[in-house]
């Protein structure tokens, strides 16, 4: 029978990390598949009962099922991290119980581990299922071509820029810093445009430090530095953003302090660790040296992101690619992610996102010579040449407390422009 014939069933589900637009998704490939005959099981959290072979929870979708949920942040067949792939007895229980329900497609919504995990488990079904993947992340670090965002992106940063804004505004009334670790496990697009959509001070993300050398000195110099000109200003108070992926690329030894959990793909659980904290620590030791007592705030700001409503662009977004892939399993093909490029839906091969030295998916860095970092390192607090030059260091030096000579030393490292 012609495999654009014959009877369809896709299952759906979610894995990873929640993003705003899920239940777009969900809607839009419901609502299209169901209108060309399809059925749609929605399978909840993920791989995880599937991996036990419980499929009781699997329900089929009506129309009625996904009415207005487009709109609404979360994700009505909820989610999970568990990973197939790592025994064999698990993917091969995913599949059984694929194959029990009449599955023929998969479609997942998730970041780079489920797509991996999609792609290994039809491979394992023997060419009796085609998968087809829903890429996101509010990290934004998945490499997809023309710049184009990933799902959940756009409304993060958003309702990250407002949070921000709010605690901005308490700052300049308290003249306290706050210091806020953005969410961003392999790369700092998330900080920096929290960063600079809310007028924020200062964002230091892991792509400006050479991978595995930095340490939580370096990032307090940052502060400090940022401290010192604004108090040189005549402004004791300010925000910092702090992407989490620092601690990622931190010096081993180092980081192996702050880590103590790690998730079922084998990534340390940096959501748990509270950075500005860590640098608060060091930067008020520094102040209170002087005898200068300074307030800070530490906050840790993503899970408040995860599951907001979406923007307009978002819903727009994922219903666009719900619809796309639906569309890309009624050609007859499998095994692909798909995007929206230039207005245009395209099936990306999974093949074409992997790094041949890793076989992991590539991750989409901030890039540090782009203009994007550029225009925030521009707008940011931070040490400019002319700063540690005449008058402007010997008001940095009277504020710090230290010798102007001493402290163009200790700074010059610092200075970018």
């Amino acid at each position: 029978m012609d495999a654009t014939s014959a009877p369809r069933t896709i299952a759906m589900l979610v894995g990873g990390g929640p993003a705003p637009g899920l239940n777009g998704v969900i809607n839009s490939v419901t609502l299209s598949a169901r209108a060309r005959g399809w059925r749609v099981l929605g399978v909840p959290k993920g791989f995880s009962q599937l991996m036990a072979g419980d499929v009781s929870g699997v329900r089929e979708l009506a129309e009625s099922d996904v009415d207005g949920i487009a709109t609404r942040g979360g994700s009505i067949l909820y989610t999970a991290r568990a990973n197939p792939t790592k025994k064999r007895e698990d993917l091969d229980a995913v599949v059984a119980a694929l194959t029990k329900l009449e599955v023929t497609d998969l479609v997942t919504l998730g970041g780079d581990d489920t797509a991996s995990s999609a792609v290994k488990v039809a491979g394992a079904a023997g060419g009796n299922m085609r998968a087809v993947h829903v890429p996101k992340t509010i990290d934004n670090d998945l490499p997809l071509p023309l710049e184009a965002p990933t799902f959940g992106f756009e409304t993060a940063k958003y309702w990250g820029a407002e949070l921000l804004k709010n605690l901005l505004a308490d700052a300049r009334t308290t003249s306290r810093w706050y210091l806020v670790t953005a969410m961003g496990r392999s790369a700092g697009h998330l900080a920096v445009s929290m960063a600079v959509g809310s007028g924020s001070h200062l964002v230091s993300i892991q792509e400006e430090f050479p991978p595995g050398a930095i340490t939580v000195s370096d990032i307090a110099d940052l502060v400090e530095a940022a401290i010192l000109k604004r108090m040189a200003a005549g402004e004791g108070w300010g925000l910092a953003v702090l992407a989490e992926g620092l601690l990622d690329q931190m010096d081993p030894e180092e980081m192996a302090q702050y880590v103590t959990e790690y998730d079922e793909h084998g990534h340390p659980r940096l959501s748990e660790i509270d950075l500005g904290r860590v640098v608060r620590d060091v930067v008020a030791a520094r102040f209170k040296a002087r005898g200068v007592k300074m307030a800070f705030i530490t906050k840790i700001i993503g899970y408040e992101l995860r599951c907001a409503d979406p923007i307009s662009f978002d819903v727009q977004y994922t219903r666009t690619l719900g619809f796309g892939a639906v569309e890309f399993l009624a050609n007859g093909t499998g095994n692909a992610l798909i995007s929206l490029q230039a207005g245009k839906l395209v099936a990306i091969p999974f093949e074409e996102l992997r790094d041949p030295a890793t076989g992991k998916v590539r991750v989409r860095k901030v890039d540090v010579d782009g203009g994007t970092w550029q225009a925030a390192l521009a707008l940011q607090a931070r040490l400019r040449p002319s700063d540690l030059e005449g008058d402007a260091l010997e008001a940095l030096a009277a504020v710090s407390k230290e010798d102007a000579a001493a402290l163009k030393a200790r700074f010059s490292r610092l200075v970018s422009g």
